[in-house]
């Protein structure tokens, strides 16, 4: 299967990927103790979720293809926030994306 915009697939974080993750998110005390000191920008969203691990498979869809193994993605992490992943090639290591598996 070769693949397509809007096709669902897994992609694998990497350690640099679950960095850049869990360096914008943030916590409901924190943001807390923001607003409490008139830290915190009206309006403002904040990125909340579970922390993000190297190796963790996260569902992702095609948004852009450019050859039978390169994909830019859109990755559906665990919290209020997305991850755009690009170019990333076909395969199971960690910064790699593959067809689900069937259970």
């Amino acid at each position: 299967m070769n693949p397509s915009i809007g096709r669902i697939v897994h992609y694998v974080l990497s350690a640099q990927d679950a960095d850049q993750i869990n360096r914008r998110r943030t916590t409901g005390p924190s943001i807390a103790e923001r607003i409490k000191d008139e830290q915190w920008p009206l309006g403002a969203q904040a990125h909340i979720g579970n922390r993000a691990e190297e190796g963790q498979h996260v569902a992702a869809i095609v948004v852009n293809v450019f050859g039978p193994a390169t994909c830019n993605l859109q990755c559906f992490l665990d919290g209020n926030d997305v991850f755009w992943a690009t170019s990333q090639l076909e395969g199971s290591a960690p910064s790699t994306w593959h067809r689900p598996e069937r259970e």
